[in-house]
């Protein structure tokens, strides 16, 4: 007997017992709890078929017998035309099923009629019943050794019947109607039986049947997926409807040419904002405005960074009121080249005479522009000829006194003293190795002798304190010092403040440069051998007036840059030392030289490592009038 059919003898002609609404009821909700309950294997038992088996889920469908007679028919033909399929009515959610008895076929009768009648099923516990071996279901789903399905716990929302549900009733997802029929039919609306079907076609592939299958019993036990479908009827899909081609909303439109009216007048911008800056460029918008005063109105001080151009001129100028026009300036400087710096200026000239201003060959318009030769002194000195020879404390003094709108500005030589002989090391930017020897002679300006360097000062700002202005030029000088070697290229075996003290005198007693080396071996090797250097240069530095021809009581001036009197170097340098110099007493040429002297006008220089040589060559000084003393 199969799994929910009655033993009852009083079946209907069709060979089962009939089926009563009560039953169908009981069925129909007992459906879910039944799979709910079943394990994974036994739902597989009847929903997948073995490969090459029709289905014989027992799926009712109507047949060709008459209302009422139904029964399993090998071999059932649809009572539809060819092409078309009974569709069945979908029971909406909560909608009302239809009510048909079932009838199952029941042995004939002794007369050999056959009599249809409604039997109810018998109850039976709700426990799911295994598969039996001698299904072939069963044995089939063996056979394919599908690995278990995860076992859906099950459903404590809905009620479920105590009567025992047919297990044969298994929900198949059936292909979509045809077109021209539709699913309210009502030609099937008064005759809703379920019916066995055999399987739609042997050539579907097994994979399509097996996941519609697996999809079925999802849908079994996944009360979100209810989506109207009833189990027990058939599950017909409604064709999808053709898809048009959206049309675009008016909205969408006018967005998208709104969106392209934005970018062109964006790109339309972008186009005349860059054409306008390379015209302005180019001067096409700029005014040509002009002063006539040549005398100006008032005086100004105008900083003009270097490396500038003639229109970063003309701005600056604009700025300041003295030109009229950047293009005006432009056209009057046609091309010249023009030195950044800070110049004394009138306000409202012509732009011609602003450019013979900054461009005057003596320089009288610009302000903190100071240029230390090589070999100048902090102090003035005057030669034999009594020519003054201005010093670096007066050379800033010119440089920063200025007077504007009759106030004057700058520092005084006095006032650079003070500051050199007072002022700390640290004040003074004295770099390391130089602090010692500074600081051991404070209260003596010339203590900070050497440590400018010799450069084109171009902006002393004329009003920064004496300190401020020392300390910058202090500070870069110690750099430019230090890049040239003095710290990591010094083969001379002095210190670096000697070195430069040293270099200094080489400084002062060189006419040539190539000369340079061979006056810094004389230096070093009188320094070894512990012998007096005796260089006019030295006792020069202190003398009122400077003279090559050292003679009389200048040999016995008792100060200690008198090298013909002390042994050994000055305490400071004697002059401004550049980088020739430097670089020679930093490698001094190789020699045995004891002795030098200059011959000539011309600066000829002999060297001897005698002092019987040295005489000779004294005496040629001599002829040439250079030199007096010690001349027969």
């Amino acid at each position: 007997m199969r799994d929910g059919e009655s033993d009852d003898p009083s079946t209907e002609s069709g060979g089962e017992p009939a089926v009563t609404d009560e039953r169908r009821r009981t069925r129909h909700r007992d459906q879910g709890r039944r799979a709910e309950g079943m394990d994974p294997e036994r739902l597989r038992y009847f929903t997948q078929p073995a490969e090459g088996t029709p289905h014989t889920r027992h799926r009712r469908r109507r047949s060709a017998q008459a209302p009422g007679t139904t029964g399993p028919i090998p071999g059932l033909t649809p009572a539809t035309p060819p092409g078309q399929r009974a569709t069945p009515v979908r029971i909406p959610p909560g909608g009302q099923i239809p009510q048909q008895p079932r009838t199952r076929p029941v042995p004939p009768a002794a007369d050999g009629q056959t009599e249809a009648r409604t039997t109810p099923r018998a109850s039976r516990p709700a426990e799911p019943q295994p598969p039996q071996p001698a299904e072939p279901h069963a044995s089939r789903s063996a056979e394919r050794q599908s690995p278990p399905r995860r076992p859906v716990p099950p459903r404590e929302d809905r009620p479920v019947a105590e009567a025992e549900t047919d297990t044969d009733f298994i929900v198949e997802r059936r292909p979509a109607p045809a077109p021209d029929r539709r699913v309210d039919d009502p030609r099937d609306a008064d005759d809703f039986r379920d019916v066995e079907v055999p399987e739609p076609s042997s050539a579907q592939p097994r994979r399509l049947r097996e996941d519609r299958a697996d999809t079925e019993v999802r849908a079994l036990h996944d009360p979100g997926e209810d989506d109207g479908w009833w189990p027990g009827v058939d599950d017909v899909e409604e064709p999808a409807a053709p898809r048009r081609p959206r049309r675009r909303s008016r909205e969408t439109q006018k967005q998208r040419r709104a969106v392209v009216a934005v970018a062109v007048v964006f790109m339309l911008a972008l186009v005349g904002g860059i054409g306008y800056f390379g015209l302005k460029t180019l001067g096409v918008f700029d005014s040509r405005k002009d002063y006539t005063n040549a005398a100006g109105t008032s005086d100004v001080i105008v900083d003009i960074p270097d490396n500038s151009t003639l229109a970063d001129f003309g701005r600056i100028l604009v700025d300041a009121d003295v030109v009229g026009s950047v293009r005006a300036f432009v056209e009057a400087a046609d091309g010249r080249p023009i030195s950044g710096g800070i110049y004394k200026l009138r306000t409202q000239i012509p732009a011609s005479t602003a450019v013979e201003m900054l461009t005057d060959e003596s320089a009288m318009h610009r302000v903190g522009r100071v240029v230390v030769p090589p070999g100048l002194q902090l102090d003035s000195k005057t030669g034999i000829d009594g020519k003054v020879t201005p010093g670096i404390f007066q050379r800033i003094q010119d440089a920063t006194t200025v007077d504007v709108n009759g106030r004057s500005e700058g520092v005084t030589v006095t006032q650079l003293e003070e500051a050199a002989a007072n002022s700390t090391p640290e004040e003074l930017g004295v770099p390391s190795w130089a602090k010692e020897a500074v600081e051991s002679m404070t209260g003596d300006h010339r203590r900070i002798e050497g440590l400018i360097a010799p450069a084109t000062w171009e902006r002393v700002e004329p009003q920064d304190s004496p300190v401020q202005i020392l300390h910058d030029m202090i500070a870069k000088s110690a750099t430019m010092f230090e890049s040239w070697g003095l710290l990591d290229k010094n083969n001379s075996g002095l210190q670096p403040y000697e070195t430069l003290v040293a270099a200094s005198i080489v400084e002062r007693e060189v006419r040539h440069e190539e000369d340079a080396p061979k006056v810094a071996r004389v230096i070093r090797n009188r320094l070894d051998r512990d012998q007096k250097l005796e260089m006019d240069s030295t006792q020069n530095y202190t003398a009122d007036v400077t003279n090559i021809d050292v003679h009389g009581d200048a040999y016995k001036a008792d100060t200690e840059w008198n090298t013909y009197r002390y042994k050994g170097l000055p305490p400071t340098p004697i002059a401004s030392v550049g980088m020739p110099a430097l670089e020679a007493m930093l490698d001094p040429a190789p020699g045995r030289w004891l002795y030098f002297v200059t011959v000539d006008t011309a600066g000829t220089t002999r060297f001897a490592d005698t002092f019987e040589e040295h005489k000779r060559n004294r005496e040629e000084a001599c002829d040439n009038k250079l030199v007096s003393t010690g001349c027969q």
